[in-house]
């Protein structure tokens, strides 16, 4: 007589509604930055304070509220390691691609910004004096960001600057909330967003997003922002895991916050018309 397979019950998928405050609680959270970050501009203060403690601080309130709003988040959707792409592939290769990725990112923002200068001239909409002076005057506020001088004459911050600011803060939060920002579209519209195709297009939508977050840092930082943010997601999405992203985003930051007080003194030299 043949044996009966044991009955397994398929666990349920989850409630769209519970997707819904999942995409909801992380979709405000980068609005929630982006006004702050707008307030905090016209103090003329940096984010991240002129001191190492208080940079210690700041990093810390800024991980917990998004540990907070991430793991309200994650308690509705209950999202999985792979909703989230948190799997870690191939050993140390994360690690390298990233710092590879890293490089191709500022290739890829120089070609931008060039492209940009290149449509401005050749529609005659500026000429090469006002072209200089539209870059000058929308450069990157980095100074809304970082204290220039704290990061230049201050070995302590200047190191917390380049790893924990570059890779939990920013690679670390920022790809996580890239990661649960997808899954969410995923989850509530399976057929537009669940396909290779459609997620680079939720990708898209995340670009647009994370841009508006850095208006705080000025036209410029917006549109190099949105580019960033369109380039990890599509690293994110082509290796099926956030962390090739992560590392990508902390080499990249890490390494122009080393850059950026050599870049300021480059700045002041430059001929003003």
């Amino acid at each position: 007589m043949e044996s009966i397979p044991p009955h397994i019950d398929e666990p349920k998928p989850i409630s769209r509604w519970r997707w819904w405050i999942h995409l909801v609680l992380i979709t405000s959270y980068i609005f929630v930055v982006a006004v702050i970050g707008l307030a905090r501009n016209k103090s003329h203060q940096p984010a991240l304070t002129r001191t190492a403690s208080g940079l210690l601080f700041i990093c810390t309130m800024e991980l917990l509220s998004f540990g907070f709003v991430f793991g309200m988040a994650w308690l509705a959707s209950r999202a999985s390691l792979d909703d989230l792409l948190l799997r870690w592939r191939a050993h140390v290769m994360p690690v390298l691609l990233g710092a590879a990725y890293s490089v191709g990112l500022r290739i890829a923002l120089g070609m931008v910004t060039a492209l940009v200068a290149v449509v401005l001239l050749a529609t005659h909409l500026m000429t090469m004096d006002s072209l200089q002076d539209f870059f000058v005057k929308n450069r990157p506020g980095i100074e809304n960001a970082v204290d220039i001088a704290s990061l230049r004459d201050n070995p302590a911050y200047f190191w917390l600057t380049l790893t924990l600011v570059s890779f939990a803060v920013a690679g670390l939060r920022e790809e996580l909330w890239r990661s649960s920002f997808l899954a969410g579209m995923r989850a509530l519209w399976p057929r537009q967003f669940g396909s290779t195709v459609g997620q680079v297009c939720a990708v898209f939508i995340a670009a647009i997003i994370f841009g508006f977050a850095h208006l705080s840092m000025g036209i410029l930082a917006a549109l190099m922002g949105g580019v960033l943010g369109l380039i990890l997601g599509l690293i994110m999405v082509f290796h099926r895991s956030i962390w090739p992203a992560v590392f990508a985003h902390g080499f990249f930051d890490a390494t122009s916050m080393a850059l950026i007080p050599w870049a300021m003194e480059l700045m002041k030299h430059l001929p003003k018309h």
